[in-house]
């Protein structure tokens, strides 16, 4: 029997006797990536030689390009030019140690469950009151409920989430929320839009901290602090939208950061190193950067290492990114065969590597729960609910990782699903864990902490790295490094370039359209559209705004009164000395 099961979805509804079931069928799918080679002015990614200055933005403008974004400390910048010659005609001028046009990383579509009605959570005071907590085999196996007797429950640890729309109002997910530093990098799209059925996003989060509240599931860091950083749409997101989402999350608030303490990176994909200083080993390099930016300020990404059965140690060119950028932690995916077959006495394999991922020694750092669906039985296993009724599927399903997945105005939904980002998850609420008892951990610290305090390998095994994850270990046992636990002061971070971010809504612009400014202080900010050529077309805006997000409108009509002619222009929005841009694209009425 041939079965691939991605996710399993069960509606959220006290008045249903059956739950609901959705499958979707088909290989486990690696992230693809495509060139962006869009119809308006093509993107690229550029690394200066050193911090981004004036030398930069210079060369970018001789080139006929537009820088659209840029970031000091590593010198990393984007640009967009209509001109074919861009990229030589930009190393030409020795400003940059290489540049590459942008990628978009492809992930794989879901399918929207049916819609019933939303339940209403209780309080909660125990950890395990969860409606599916008899399900969550993936606590059991790290011994989640060790650490959470001790009184460790990631509380103001600050944990992003890097993936696509985000559950805001979800009953599980909501509390731990931080909405005002949550952010959408896909312009246009707020973070919690994105297509209609299973969002991972979602998923993640609940598993490093769905809220203690006595129903659905609970998260390995129950009491974390999430903040949603969108960077896919409809499964699509390029390599800029990664690259700006780690370094804001990096930042911290009083920078107009995110604040986060660890980031938790979604999707994978691998990437052929390519040769010289244009080709796609510019835009690793970079997503690298971005990564040892985050370390150097104290903040640790994490991330699977994809999902498709390739030995790492022997993968010719390619790199799954970002598992494999600079210091970010590469984790790969376990799971039982049969846990509920004969529950509650069913498999306990719980470190077993699943059929699905990546491995190598060159990138796996610790191993963990991902999910699996290799169960060779299509009968039926039922698991008790609590504090009443039964959870009834075929048994392979209960092999996979339940948490939050959906939310309409009519549904939530706990979701079954499988994958080597879901087991960076549980990394991530770890994590949070050991962050909560010694708040000043350095970044390498908190490595080796994770993995001295893993079950198993010690390092010598290339699918579980040093071994598999183990929370009560984590928070019990000395550290591993050779700092005493008391010697950690509150983490001091250097202060990053402050955030300006422009949107535009909607895309294509016919007539009038909107701009969302959000700035890091209150400031003078001058927004104006450009053509092709670099002319001023419009002023939109030119005076005072508030600290936060603002929109502003716009008629359509630039400089003379009259309604723009179709085609693409670039928006431009400065203030303190920063600046940012986007693409508009102006069709006709």
């Amino acid at each position: 029997m041939n079965r691939s099961f991605r996710s399993t979805l069960v509606p959220w509804s006290l008045a249903l006797a059956v739950l609901a079931l959705c499958v979707i069928h088909g290989a486990p799918a690696l992230a693809q990536i495509q060139r962006v080679d869009e119809d308006v002015i093509p993107t690229y990614i550029l690394n200066g030689i050193g911090p981004w200055g004036g030398a930069q933005e210079q060369a970018v403008a001789q080139a006929n390009g537009a820088v659209i974004y840029s970031h000091h400390d590593t010198g990393i910048g984007v640009a967009q030019s209509a001109d074919p010659q861009f990229l030589d005609k930009v190393m030409q001028s020795g400003a940059f140690s290489g540049a590459a046009q942008d990628m978009r990383v492809v992930w794989e579509k879901r399918v929207a469950p049916p819609e019933v009605a939303a339940p209403t959570a209780t309080a909660s005071v125990t950890p395990g009151d969860e409606t599916y907590i008899n399900a969550m085999w993936n606590l059991k196996a790290i011994e989640a409920f060790g650490a959470w007797a001790l009184g460790f429950d990631g509380t103001g640890v600050r944990v992003a989430v890097l993936d696509g729309g985000m559950c805001i109002n979800h009953v599980d997910l909501a509390a731990n929320l931080d909405l005002g530093a949550s952010r959408s990098f896909v312009p246009g799209v707020p973070v919690e839009f994105d297509r209609a059925g299973f969002l991972e996003a979602c998923h993640l989060a609940g598993v490093v901290a769905a809220v203690d509240n006595g129903f659905g599931t609970i998260g390995v860091a129950p009491k974390a602090t999430i903040i949603a950083c969108k960077i896919l749409d409809s499964g699509v997101g390029t390599i800029e939208e990664l690259i700006e989402a780690i370094l804001y999350a990096a930042a911290p608030v009083s920078a107009g950061g995110a604040g986060a303490d660890i980031i938790l990176v979604g999707p994978s994909t691998r990437i052929d190193k390519g040769g010289g200083n244009t080709g796609t080993g510019q835009l690793i390099s970079a997503i690298a950067s971005a990564v040892s930016y985050a370390a150097a300020h104290n903040v640790l990404v994490v991330a699977g290492v994809g999902d498709g059965g390739l030995d790492l140690d022997h993968a010719g060119s390619t790199v799954v990114v970002p598992a494999q950028s600079g210091s970010a932690l590469g984790i790969s995916a376990t799971a039982p065969v049969g846990y509920a077959v004969g529950w509650p006495n069913g498999a306990t394999n719980f470190s077993r590597p699943t059929i699905y991922t990546n491995f190598g020694r060159s990138a796996v750092w610790v191993g963990a729960p991902g999910g699996d669906n290799t169960l060779q039985s299509d009968s039926n296993c039922r698991i008790p609910k609590v504090p009443s009724g039964v959870l009834n599927f075929p048994c392979y399903v209960f092999d996979e990782v339940v948490a939050p997945g959906y939310v309409t105005p009519t549904l939530q939904v706990d979701t079954w699903n499988t994958g080597t980002a879901v087991a960076a998850a549980h990394v991530a609420g770890v994590a949070a864990l050991i962050k909560q008892k010694y708040p000043g951990i350095l970044v390498g610290d908190l490595k080796a902490q994770l993995a001295a305090t893993a079950d198993g390998s010690g390092g010598a095994d290339a699918y579980l790295g040093h071994g598999f994850l183990n929370a009560r270990r984590a928070v019990t046992e000395p550290l591993a490094s050779a700092a005493p636990a008391g010697a950690y002061p509150a983490a001091a971070r250097p202060a990053p370039t402050p955030r300006l971010m422009l949107a535009v809504a909607p895309q294509p612009v016919r007539g009038a359209a909107s701009f969302a400014v959000t700035l890091p202080r209150e400031g003078i900010a001058r927004l104006e559209l450009f053509d092709v050529a670099g002319r001023s077309v419009a002023v939109v805006f030119d005076g005072i705004v508030p600290a936060g997000r603002t929109v502003l409108s716009w008629d359509g009509r630039g400089r003379d009164s009259q309604r723009l002619k179709p085609g693409a222009y670039l928006a431009g929005v400065v203030s303190g000395g920063i600046k940012t841009a986007r693409t508009l694209v102006v069709v006709g009425e």
